[in-house]
């Protein structure tokens, strides 16, 4: 087993709780789906949320699909000038026997514009 790094980001709409959650809800689904990852692979989550969403907590939607035992941690993205808005970005930790280029980073929406090279 290997400790990789898996990262993902979305951009939503607008700041709202429950269109948050949902979009938050969406990429945990898709990072672990497309890795083929168990709640039992995560070591922990860390999510950021550009300045402009303030209207939950991203850690949240983890805790609602049943992550409870996993440490998560929020963060506010740096105020960059000119930087995408409305983006929550994730960086999750996991104990897996993919190697470091088998693991699918996921970009969902307008956060694909983020890291083409990347990108899913």
């Amino acid at each position: 087993m290997a400790v990789r790094a898996v990262r993902g980001a979305i951009q939503l709409d607008h700041d709202d709780r429950d269109h948050l959650l949902a979009g938050v809800t969406e990429l945990v689904k898709q990072v672990l789906e497309q890795n083929g990852f168990a709640v039992e692979d995560l070591i922990s989550m860390l999510f950021t949320a550009t300045p402009d969403l303030h209207s939950e907590f991203p850690a949240v939607a983890a805790r609602e699909l049943g992550i409870v035992d996993v440490p998560l941690m929020c963060a506010q993205e740096i105020d960059v000038t000119g930087a995408m808005p409305r983006v929550v970005r994730l960086l999750a930790h996991v104990e897996t026997l993919r190697g470091r280029h088998e693991i699918q980073h996921v970009y969902l929406g307008g956060a694909a514009a983020l890291r083409r090279d990347i990108a899913q």
